[in-house]
């Protein structure tokens, strides 16, 4: 079901798009590279049986590296793995012909969910450019024989996975809160454009059972708070949203509040 405001915010990412302020390579390509990903990315959960092509392949390894690197995460590709998903809660999750799979782990620790999620969503996202289809999965999967082929060491844990490769479709929008459900601005419209395009952008981030259970709050003239409002899956849901809402506001715009 698509949302009553689904119109008006796709209408706002053309505009996005097309007043895009210069990448950090000097021009508007990658960023509008990442307004198109988020608009178009929908989870999808049957795949066709195709494998992944080595140059493909290859820049998701690079991408997975470099968000270990900056994040201390232990990410993993894996690749032509058909057990992961072979169990009934895959099936009576309308899972079929999953065979790749992103696996978010990291050192125990209590920032670990919003890590994962914050990360995950960008290999997501990157994913998406690349021409693949992906979908979070916290527990439609057959999650002992995950560990047992991960074999993790004793302080380190599976926070989630992340089914990916190429869909059977592309598909399909969400029903989305409004924008004053999630921001408690009296006049959104007076905010600065980067608070409202990380909002809007916020808002297109996938959620468990997309229950979308977060707020933004503009500090100041340059801080953002951001927290989650109830639910399950709270951590990784938050680091998701924050994940969006950096790539619509800019970094460089803002700074987080605790």
């Amino acid at each position: 079901m698509i949302g009553p405001n689904f119109g008006i915010r796709e209408s706002f990412f053309a505009r996005c798009q097309s007043d895009a302020a210069p990448g950090k390579n000097g021009n508007k390509e990658s960023e509008m590279e990442i307004w198109d990903a988020m608009a178009a990315r929908h989870s999808v959960r049957a795949y066709l049986d195709k494998p992944i092509g080595a140059p493909v392949l290859q820049k998701l390894q690079d991408e997975v590296a470099e968000c270990n690197r900056e994040s201390g995460l232990k990410i993993r590709l894996v690749c032509d793995d058909s057990q992961a998903f072979s169990s009934f809660l895959a099936h009576y999750g309308k899972f079929s012909c999953v065979k790749n799979y992103f696996a978010l782990i990291g050192e125990k620790s209590e920032n670990l969910a919003e890590k994962a999620g914050y990360y995950g969503e960008r290999l997501v996202l990157f994913a998406q450019t690349l021409g693949l289809n992906t979908c979070w999965v916290a527990l439609s999967y057959a999650r002992g024989r995950t560990l047992k082929k991960l074999d993790l060491g004793k302080d380190e844990k599976l926070a989630c996975v992340i089914a990916v490769g190429y869909g059977e479709t592309q598909g399909v929008p969400h029903k989305s809160k409004q924008v004053r459900q999630v921001c408690p601005a009296k006049n959104f419209e007076a905010l600065p454009a980067w608070f409202q395009r990380g909002v809007h952008a916020a808002l297109l981030a996938p959620t468990a059972v997309n229950q979308q259970k977060f707020k933004f709050e503009l500090v100041g003239e340059r801080k953002v708070r951001a927290r989650q409002t109830g639910g399950f899956c709270r951590g990784l849901d938050l680091g998701i949203v924050k994940y969006h809402f950096e790539q619509g506001a800019g970094k460089e715009n803002f700074e987080w509040a605790e």
